[in-house]
């Protein structure tokens, strides 16, 4: 019998080396190559092959027509929400987020909702067709049309695709799914790339859009090589606290719509449901103002959401103070605390510093500091901030507010909310008033901290 041969795969660009080495030669990062069981029998041409399935012909851009394909709505308007409208022909989904968030949740119920009008295959690679079917009749769903396929074997998955032709499959999870052409392991880095570029393959060619579900590491990033995410068209993630009854949907890829979208869902004795409202769940409800309290109106895609910033600065108890944030970035903290010091006198070189968004949301835009520095400005004096006050802007090194992306919108929605008031940079002050709301811009942090001082 040969002897087993093995080699070391970088878990990031997918490089393979004889030997395992603390840096990949390939993608230059460190502690990525794994252990794997040397390839045989498919070629790297083939593996590699085009994923259009056509021969490629050289064309004039100028004589391609291009068509507005139409979108297959799931039934779930958030989920339509986060993928740009529907369900493309031919496109392939990637899902990602921790055990038991509601991946498989989410997509019989949807799969639910088209088998009514299209066939659809849910392929099981994780649960018996039992363990589907109790969840099925614990949301109390009616899946009469729905086809399952308890499977993992990538070939035997590929016939019964190609036989019956469906209009959405959905393959959960693309780390159980081997091929015969590979000696590795489900879930290795060969198998999930192969089986990944195979089943996206036959997307391109038939026109079934196909929604593959992968695990998380315990970093929270989709494990397997980070081709499987180029390779696809759009890449979801679950967020939210799996304790809290709430998730969010962010897309971070998507070549049909919009990046950075957000679906929000309320978990449910019967399924995720979409929330009509989102701002409402960031929104504390204080009987009164409290200090170290500030609304943002943030942007998450095309949606203006409005967010609770809450600080909390308390005198340090050790000669290093910290710096800890909770959905914002932690070092985008320091530097605001550095702005605010040089340019509108506020010390905290001695405090701790603590600043958190409510409701798990997280928050990656600069046009959140205007509200985080007001939140910390408010804890540090214990002076809250007038109610009915909503703010966005990013502050530069110098001290000044810059503009934010789509201030209309935002404005137009904390009005709808009921804010009476808003602090704004002077770029985003809008040519006509917004009923229901006074505007007041500012041009420099000093200038935005004595304003919002005025109107408490």
């Amino acid at each position: 019998m040969a002897k087993v041969r093995s080699v070391h795969v970088c878990t990031e660009c997918g490089a393979q080396t004889p030997r395992w080495q603390g840096q990949c030669p390939q993608c230059n990062a460190w502690n990525t190559l794994v252990e794997s069981v040397a390839e045989r029998g498919a070629g790297g041409a083939s593996r590699f092959a085009a994923i259009a399935g056509s021969t490629a012909q050289l064309q004039r851009l100028a004589a391609v027509q291009p068509r507005e394909e139409p979108r297959t709505t799931s039934g779930i308007d958030e989920f339509d929400r986060v993928l740009g409208g529907g369900l493309v022909a031919g496109g392939v989904v990637l899902i990602g987020g921790d055990p038991g968030v509601g991946k498989s949740t989410l997509l019989l119920q949807a799969l639910c909702h088209l088998a009514a009008a299209h066939p659809v295959i849910y392929v099981s690679g994780e649960e018996s067709g039992e363990q589907v079917a109790l969840r099925a009749q614990r949301l109390q769903l009616a899946p009469a049309d729905l086809q399952l396929l308890a499977e993992i074997n990538l070939e035997r998955i590929l016939d019964t695709l190609r036989t019956a032709a469906p209009r959405v499959a959905v393959i959960d999870s693309i780390q159980t799914i081997y091929s015969e052409a590979l000696q590795s392991a489900p879930g290795s880095v060969g198998q999930v790339r192969e089986c990944a570029a195979q089943l996206t393959r036959f997307a391109k060619q038939s026109g079934t859009t196909l929604i593959l579900v992968g695990h998380v590491t315990k970093d929270g990033a989709l494990a397997g090589p980070r081709v499987l995410e180029h390779i696809v068209d759009t890449v979801l993630y679950f967020e939210g606290d799996t304790h809290s009854s709430f998730r969010l949907v962010r897309a971070f890829k998507n070549r049909f719509g919009a990046v950075n979208e957000l679906g929000v869902f309320a978990m449910t004795e019967r399924g995720l449901r979409g929330v009509s409202n989102p701002s409402a769940l960031f929104l504390s409800q204080h009987a009164e103002q409290v200090s170290g309290s500030c609304v943002l109106v943030t942007q998450e895609g095309t949606r203006p959401l409005l967010v609770e910033i809450q600080a909390l600065v308390d005198s340090a108890q050790s000669p290093n103070p910290r710096r800890l944030s909770v959905g914002l970035e932690q070092t985008r903290l320091a530097m605001l605390l550095a702005v605010m010091h040089r340019h509108a006198g506020i010390v905290c070189f001695d405090q701790d510093v603590f600043v958190n968004a409510v409701g798990g949301v997280k928050i990656t835009e600069p046009a959140a500091d205007l509200a985080i520095a007001m939140a910390t400005v408010s804890s540090l004096r214990d002076r809250p901030l007038r109610r009915g006050l909503a703010v966005f802007g990013e502050i530069g090194l110098a001290g000044e507010i810059r503009p934010a992306p789509r201030g209309q919108e935002r404005l137009k929605e904390a009005a709808k909310l009921g804010f009476e008031l808003a602090i704004v940079p002077k770029a985003n002050m809008p040519r006509h008033p917004v009923d229901g709301i006074e505007v007041h811009p500012v041009e420099r942090i000093g200038e935005a901290l004595d304003l919002a001082r005025q109107l408490t």
